[in-house]
């Protein structure tokens, strides 16, 4: 019985990693770059990705209060990523267009590979495994193998390669809404 919840957390820590540095990519670069841009100050990615962690910690407490285990729910490394995508626009002489390619590929490319922390520290799933049984689950929610040997096995090169194509025009996206913003407020001061 074991074995199963063997499999169970490894797919886990595998599948949930791949999924994780994608979307934790894009959410990062939308809102830093928003900031970043809406500032004109390199540092602010940095900053926001400061405060984002913080904000993490508290969500890791509240799925351990919830009976996760604890080694499994795991923060994202997002401030070195922030860093670069700072780095980037500052080396450009705040070139917002470098700061959406040049950036936001670093963030896509840079976040997993930095997230590979979290995989070296998570428990050994076989120890997770004697610990904390599977939940017995209802067939729609079993997990669906992973396909081994595609993409070389490697979900740091998956999450790198997804995310760094994701990111840029999620990037585009943030530097976009910052337009919209400064309309938003013009509408605004002009109608009173």
């Amino acid at each position: 019985r074991n074995a199963g919840d063997y499999i169970f957390y490894t797919d886990w820590a595998w599948t949930s990693f791949v999924v994780f540095s994608i979307s934790q990519s894009t959410m990062l670069v939308v809102g830093a770059i928003y900031y970043m841009l809406f500032t004109g100050v390199p540092g602010t990615a940095t900053y926001y990705a400061t405060i984002m962690t913080i904000y993490t910690w508290v969500a890791k407490g509240a799925w351990f209060g919830l009976g996760y285990p604890i080694d499994f729910v795991l923060v994202p490394v997002w401030i070195p990523s922030a860093m670069l995508l700072d780095l980037s626009y500052w080396a450009t002489r705040r070139n917002k267009h470098a700061a959406i390619l040049i950036g936001g590929s670093l963030v896509g490319l840079s976040l997993p590979i930095f997230n590979m922390i979290n995989l070296l520290l998570v428990r050994d799933p076989l120890e997770m495994a004697f610990k904390y049984p599977r939940p017995t689950l209802p067939p729609y929610m079993t997990p669906i193998e992973p396909q081994v040997g595609k993409f070389y096995n490697s979900p740091v090169a998956l999450g790198s390669g997804a995310g760094a194509v994701l990111s840029v025009p999620i990037a585009a996206l943030g530097a976009k809404l910052n337009t919209w913003t400064y309309r938003w407020m013009a509408a605004l001061n002009s109608s009173t």
